[in-house]
C-alpha cells in the first residue's frame, strides 16, 4: 500500500515514523512552508518535513493543498491512500476522491469528542478521565468522518499538554499502522459519529493561560496542565508575570475557606508558604504551587523561588477578587 502522508507538526511526524518503520511506502510528504521563528525571523521547517528529509521522502510544500497545480501533484503522486495528521489546511472533495482508499485521518481525541484544533488540552480543561486516537475516513467536514479505529489512553493527575500529547504521538503512529493492516485485510467498519455527542475544541489562545484564581482548585490545576508549556499558566506579583508550572489542589483547607464571597480569603491571596510549596486561595479552598517562574528568571521549584523572592502571606497574585 503506497502511501501521500500529510502532516505538519510533531504529533504527525511521530505517525510517519511508524509507518516507515512498519514497512510502508512513503511516496511523498506533504506539509506547512516553512515559517519564521524566533527574533531573527529566519525560516523553520516543519517537524514533518525534517522528519521526511531524514527518512529520505520528497516533500511537498503548498501554500494552498486546493490549488488546481497542488491537486494535479498529489494526482501524480500515484498513491493508494493518504494518510493526515494536523496537516493544517482543508482539502477539497477533489483531494479526497484521488486514492483508492481515500483519506485517513488521525485525530488525538475519542470523537465524536474534542473535533477541531485542540482537543489534547481541551479533554485535560474539561477533566476527562480518559483521551485516545481515532482514525477516521475523511469527508468534507471538520473531524466529522466515519469512525473506524480507536485507542483509549487513560489522562492521569500529571499530565499536562506536553506529556500527554507525547503519549497520544507514540499512540497514534500504532494507531494508524494497526488500523492499515485491518484495511488491507477488509476488517475496519465505519461508523457514523453522533453529532449530539460532540463538542469543539477551538485554538488555544495565549490569553487562555491567564489563571482565574476565582475557579475551583481543581479547575485552576487543569488549566495549569492544559496549558504547560505554551502559553503557560501565568498571573502577576510584584508587578511581573509569574508563571506556574505545577501545582496541586490543596486537599486540608475546610470547603468554603477560600470563598471570597463568604469573608474568607481573597482569590489569588498567599494564605501561606511552606519549604517546599506556595498556598494560594481559590474560589472554594486553595492550590498548593511547587514550580514558578518569575519574568525574567528561570523556572525553578517553589524552595529555591522562596528563597529570593521572600513571598510573604497577605501578599495578592493578579486581580483581587471585587
Amino acid at each position: 500500500m503506497k502511501i501521500v502522508f500529510m502532516g505538519t507538526p510533531d504529533f504527525a511526524s511521530g505517525a510517519l515514523q511508524a509507518l516507515t518503520d512498519a514497512g510502508y511506502e512513503v511516496l511523498l510528504a506533504v506539509t506547512q512552508p516553512d515559517k519564521p521563528k524566533g527574533r531573527s525571523g529566519k525560516p523553520s521547517a516543519p517537524p514533518v518535513k525534517e522528519k521526511a528529509l531524514s527518512l529520505g521522502i520528497p516533500v511537498f510544500q503548498p501554500e494552498k493543498i486546493r490549488t488546481p497545480d497542488s491537486v494535479e501533484r498529489l494526482r501524480k503522486a500515484g498513491a493508494d491512500i493518504f494518510i493526515v495528521a494536523a496537516f493544517g489546511q482543508i482539502l477539497s472533495r477533489e483531494i479526497l476522491d484521488i486514492p483508492q482508499y481515500g483519506c485517513l485521518n488521525i485525530h488525538a481525541s475519542l470523537l465524536p469528542r474534542y473535533r477541531g484544533t485542540s482537543p489534547i488540552q481541551h479533554a485535560i480543561l474539561d477533566g476527562e478521565e480518559k483521551t485516545g486516537i481515532t482514525i477516521m475516513q475523511m469527508d468534507e467536514g471538520i473531524d466529522t468522518g466515519d469512525m473506524l479505529y480507536k485507542k483509549e489512553l487513560p489522562i492521569l493527575e500529571t499530565d499536562d499538554y506536553l506529556s500527554l500529547h507525547d503519549k497520544l504521538t507514540r499512540l497514534g503512529g500504532e494507531a494508524i499502522v494497526e488500523a492499515l493492516e485491518l484495511l488491507k485485510q477488509g476488517k475496519l467498519t465505519p461508523e457514523k459519529q453522533r453529532g449530539e455527542l460532540s463538542c469543539y475544541a477551538p485554538l488555544i489562545k495565549k490569553s487562555m493561560g491567564r489563571v482565574d484564581f476565582n475557579r475551583t482548585p481543581e479547575e485552576i490545576c487543569r488549566a495549569i496542565r492544559a496549558m504547560t508549556p505554551w502559553p503557560g499558566a501565568f498571573t502577576e506579583y510584584r508587578g511581573k508575570q509569574l508563571k506556574i508550572w505545577r501545582a496541586e489542589p490543596e486537599r486540608d483547607l475546610t470547603a468554603g475557606q477560600g470563598d471570597c464571597a463568604r469573608g474568607g480569603f481573597t482569590p489569588g491571596e498567599i494564605i501561606k508558604t511552606d519549604r517546599d510549596c506556595v498556598t494560594v486561595a481559590a474560589g472554594e479552598g486553595a492550590i498548593r504551587v511547587y514550580e514558578l517562574q518569575l519574568e525574567g528568571k528561570k523556572r525553578m521549584s517553589a524552595r529555591d523561588f522562596l528563597s529570593g523572592a521572600k513571598m510573604r502571606a497577605g501578599e495578592i497574585l493578579g486581580d483581587e477578587c471585587k
